[in-house]
């Protein structure tokens, strides 16, 4: 594979998605692991982020900055009010004056654990690029969904919402990943063949949306069980920009050689 995705100039993103792991002094001794394992030539081939809890974003932002690292800070979740009486919740403004570049919006557990519905991801996303920040806006399908034939239904459903009311220069700078539910912290992964061909349909999707240059230049990324052992399959497809990564991304090495895939 080329340096630039599919030939258009996209640049892979790589981000990792700790979820409810590390505390803050971990994340700190993760994000120092992950800088000694990587080069120049790793940064320059692929954007990194790394998206710890929001207890460690502070942490993990002094030592990105301290040492200069090549590595973006992302959030796991924001909500669309810039302050009022939300109990537990984080606003874009908070994020922003932290230094955060990325924002996961509409993962899969945020629907299905916290009743996330397409509006509300839609309102997230349009915070966060309000505040100068770049959205992971995440959509899939159930494996019921799947094996009834109703994933392109779905995904685009989830496009379409989740896109409503921004402009073609907002959709083109975000980031989409592709995430079937049924493969996320299973072991299961759709093949690297499915995976590009569902989202080979998103970017048709975007087209439809926001005209083709944004979909020549939206990043998507694939997500759900992706390993070192299965990373350099996956970005062999042509519409595959990069990966959300759980699990293996909470461990330094396996998370350097996903950045690499070669």
């Amino acid at each position: 594979m080329s340096d630039d995705s599919a030939g258009q100039g996209r640049k892979p993103i790589m981000a990792g998605n700790w979820k409810m792991h590390h505390t803050h002094l971990e994340a700190i001794q993760v994000v120092q692991k992950l800088s000694y394992r990587l080069g120049s030539e790793d940064y320059e081939r692929c954007d990194v982020v790394v998206c710890p809890t929001f207890t460690s974003l502070r942490s993990v932002q002094t030592v990105i900055e301290a040492d200069s690292l090549p590595i973006g800070l992302g959030a796991q979740d924001v909500h669309w009010e810039e302050n009022g009486a939300f109990t537990g919740e984080v606003s874009p403004v908070m994020l922003a004056k932290l230094g955060v570049s990325y924002v996961i919006v509409g993962h899969s557990e945020r629907r299905e654990y916290f009743g996330e519905s397409d509006d509300v991801v839609n309102r997230k996303v349009k915070a966060v690029l309000a505040h100068g920040m770049t959205p992971i806006m995440c959509v899939g399908e159930t494996l019921q969904e799947r094996e009834g034939g109703q994933t392109a239904a779905k995904v685009s459903r989830q496009v379409q919402a989740g896109l409503d009311g921004l402009s073609p220069k907002q959709v083109a700078g975000l980031v989409i990943a592709y995430e079937p539910i049924w493969a996320i912290g299973t072991g299961r992964n759709a093949t690297p063949e499915d995976a590009n061909e569902t989202i080979g349909t998103i970017r048709s999707m975007v087209a439809g949306l926001a005209g083709e240059g944004s979909s020549a230049a939206v990043r998507i990324q694939y997500g759900g069980s992706v390993k070192p052992g299965n990373i350099a399959a996956l970005m062999a497809q042509p519409e595959i920009d990069g990966a959300l990564v759980g699990g293996a991304s909470l461990e330094a090495d396996d998370f350097a050689q996903i950045v690499r895939w070669t």
